[in-house]
């Protein structure tokens, strides 16, 4: 099967109390990171097409003062800033000559990211990573592969008239415009819109409804179209939909391992009742065994060295004898029972401990700042599911290249 390098841009919308979260990580001004595979070492090599001059709430806040931006009608929760990653599979750039092949790709998906968002005057910050190194690349060459990819931290603006309202004094101005300000709302800059038949006119479903097309997926489309127009025609455009499949890996894993609690769980409290059965049948026996005494007692009254029973004391001694003696191998089997059972709830309970401690400060990390734990098994499974998908392509590129 033949390798297939796919164009990737994904477009993320962020509320305002994100703006440092994304800095630290972009710029990279933090001092750990979760992803081992960053190099800080090789941090100088990060290309930026557009510098932040100041913090990224600095720089927004200061085009609010300057009425380059508006936030009217907007909710104090809203999205305020996006985040467009340009990407393609790592090998891609390392068999088409690494670092500035990548350097000429990105600064071509720059131009593009410009006319997205509608000026470069309302970009925050675009800077090409080549410090995050493909593990499984570089084990499989026998030398180190980095991933190179494009971050563009931008603030989606949106032209919105603002008319005069009917209070207004002049009456000839009610309706007409007043003003247009560039709103920011990242809601309404990536609005989806409507399918159009050759006609122009709506395409509809069969309830009647207008089919509505993800503004997400045009904007791989224009990526791809911009990139092959630019000389890259060797790649193919992402797969449809895939974005859709980038579910919460969070909420995933904290889904397996409540089943896997709850399986625990429900283990212990099996073995709990089986032991409580167990104990049951033992109590039973002892009260035979009480009964047994009793009778042991009975043939003790001797006389003239001699012991008598009646009759039929005697044939009920001898059938109780007998099924003595088949209690006897019941009770060692049923306390053979309760041993097992007890060691296999204490196993189970030993189990359930250690899960439960060692999920303990990711519980904790869960409670305290569940966003940013989400964002962080995010790009950790994106990044596993990138490193597959490059080692498979690179496979495949090797078939190729013996036949």
């Amino acid at each position: 099967m033949t390798k297939v390098d796919r164009t990737v841009v994904r477009n993320k919308g962020y509320p305002r109390n994100n703006f440092s979260i994304r800095e630290r990580h972009n710029e990279r001004k933090n001092e750990i990171y979760s992803n081992p595979d960053i190099v800080q070492e090789n941090s100088h090599l990060n290309i930026h097409f557009k510098s932040c001059e100041g913090t990224y709430t600095q720089v927004f806040d200061h085009l609010l003062e300057q009425g380059t931006i508006s936030t009217r009608g907007l909710k104090k929760d809203a999205d305020v800033f996006g985040e467009m990653v340009f990407d393609v599979n790592t090998a891609y750039f390392d068999e088409h000559g690494g670092y500035e092949y990548a350097r000429d790709f990105f600064t071509e998906a720059y131009k593009m990211a410009v006319q997205e968002v509608g000026g470069e005057q309302y970009i925050l910050s675009a800077v090409m990573h080549a410090d995050e190194r493909n593990k499984s690349l570089s084990e499989e060459l026998g030398r180190d592969v980095y991933h190179y990819h494009l971050h563009v931290v931008y603030i989606p603006v949106v032209e919105k008239e603002i008319r005069w309202s009917k209070r207004c004094k002049d009456k000839a101005l009610v309706g007409k415009v007043k003003e247009v300000i560039h709103q920011v709302s990242h809601s309404k800059k990536w609005a989806s819109v409507k399918a159009m038949d050759e006609q122009g006119k709506p395409i509809r479903a069969e309830n009647g409804k207008a089919v509505l097309i993800p503004s997400y997926s045009l904007l791989q489309d224009r990526f791809y179209e911009h990139m092959k127009q630019a000389g890259f025609n060797d790649l193919e455009r992402g797969v449809r939909g895939s974005t859709n499949q980038h579910l919460s890996v969070l909420n995933y894993k904290i889904q397996q391992d409540n089943e896997k609690l709850a399986r625990i769980e429900k283990q212990v409290a099996e073995q709990q009742q089986e032991l409580a059965s167990v104990s049951s049948q033992l109590a039973v026996e002892s009260q035979t065994s009480k009964i047994f005494n009793q009778l042991d007692e009975l043939g003790k009254r001797k006389l003239f060295g001699k012991v008598e029973l009646a009759e039929n004391d005697y044939k009920g001694v001898i059938a109780l004898a007998k099924e003595g003696i088949l209690s006897r191998i019941k009770i060692a089997d049923l306390t053979r029972q309760l041993y097992e059972a007890r060691d296999r709830f204490f196993d189970l309970q030993k189990s359930w401990d250690r899960l439960y401690e060692q999920t303990r400060e990711f519980r904790q990390a869960v409670r305290l700042a569940p966003q940013r734990v989400k964002q962080l098994f995010t790009d950790i499974f994106l990044r596993a599911r990138e490193e597959r998908e490059a080692k498979r392509n690179l496979h495949h590129h090797g078939k190729k290249r013996d036949r």
